[in-house]
Formats: C-alpha cells, structure tokens, sequence
C-alpha cells in the first residue's frame, strides 16, 4: 500500500514537473513570437509611411520648378533619392534612402524662403505641412522599431532563449538607422542663381594719360 502511495505521488511530483517544463518552454516560444510580431507590425507601419513620402515627391518637384529656376540640381537629386528609395529593399537600405530624402527636403525647403511667391503657394503650404508630419512620424516610429529590435536580438542571444531561437529559425534583425560613415554621404548640391556681370570701370587709356598735363617742377628758392 505504501509503495503504491510513493509511485502515486512520484507520477505526480514528474507531471507536474513536465506541465511546469511544457509551461516554460511554451512561455518562450510565445515571448519570441510575441517579439517578432511587434517588429513585423513597427515595420510595416514605418514602410507605409516611406510610401506616403515617396507619393508626394513628384507633387512637390512639380510645384517648386516652375519657381526654383536655378536650383535644378536640388530637384533632380530628390528625384533620384525617391527612385533609391522604391529599390531599396532591406532596413538598412531604406533607413539610407530616408535620411538622403530628408535632408534634401530640408534644403528644399531651405532654399524656398527666397521665393516668397512659392511660399505663398497653397500648394506647396500644403504639401510642406503633409511632408513635414510624416517625417515626425517617422522619427517616433523608427525609434519604437529600433527598441524592438533591440529587444528581440538581446533575446535571441541569451540563454536559454537562444536554444529555441536557433530551432525557430529566428535571426537577428536588422535596425532602421543609418551608420556614421553612411551619413557623411548625404550631401545636396545646390545651384547658384548666376550673377549679372558687372560693367568693367576701365581706368584712363595711355592716350588719356598723355594728354593728361604733368605737373610742374617745384622752383628751387633762390
């Protein structure tokens, strides 16, 4: 009777081992899933606003040239950083798009204050009010995405979590930021408004000066 006793209570003492093993393993994987998820959803909405920007680019590019009419190489240079950005495929590449378009939007709208007809545009009010807030808003959700991120590759690599990492087939993900050397690339060269040349105030000729009467010797005293 005994010994049926102690079987009972050691089957027992090893289920409830087992559910409190079952328990934690399962704790870990959902905490994982829990991680990936919120970086998936981070992601997704900092994309859609790269998208949002990306679409009022060429509005914008329509509306100032026909007012920037020396600053060509500032519209072409968004054009081409909007063309960067719908390539790019990786955080990391579009993190580099993001910060070159910004920065050229800065200058856009730098260079804008010379054209007071331009500022006075509606649509260009419009279209700097739109841009501007996206850009806020990818400054918050970026910042939410790189603590996520950050989180989810602390996890991975720490024991015990890096065991069932590993048979998920979870791997590190990559932050929304752009590295130092990467920043120094962003540069926007801007046209100057060419200057009228100034009419050249030529000095008396050789002529003029011969004619010119020289002036007498001092006498000597006598």
């Amino acid at each position: 009777m005994a010994g049926e006793v102690l079987i009972i209570c050691c089957g027992f003492f090893v289920f409830v081992l087992a559910l409190l093993a079952a328990f934690y393993v399962f704790s870990i994987y959902n905490g994982l899933i829990s991680l990936k998820n919120n970086i998936e959803k981070a992601w997704a909405n900092i994309d859609v606003l790269l998208k949002q920007r990306t679409d009022l680019i060429p509005n914008l590019v329509e509306t100032v040239k026909g007012y920037m009419k020396y600053e060509k190489n500032l519209l072409t240079e968004i054009t081409s950083l909007r063309t960067a950005m719908m390539s790019a495929s990786t955080p990391g590449e579009k993190a580099k798009a993001s910060e070159a378009i910004s920065s050229s939007l800065k200058s856009i709208f730098a260079v804008a204050e010379n054209y007071p007809k331009l500022e006075a545009s509606q649509n260009f009010l419009k279209l700097q009010e739109q841009l501007s807030a996206i850009e806020n808003q990818i400054a918050d959700r970026r910042e939410f995405y790189n603590d996520s991120v950050m989180l989810f590759n602390t996890r991975i690599h720490s024991i015990p979590d890096t065991i069932f990492a590993s048979m998920m087939g979870l791997k590190v993900k990559e932050y929304f930021k752009v590295a130092e050397e990467d920043k120094k690339v962003v540069r926007v060269k801007l046209d100057e408004e060419p200057k009228e040349a100034e009419p050249e105030t030529k000095g008396p000729g050789p002529e003029a000066k011969a004619a010119e009467p020289k002036a007498a010797p001092p006498k000597e005293g006598k």
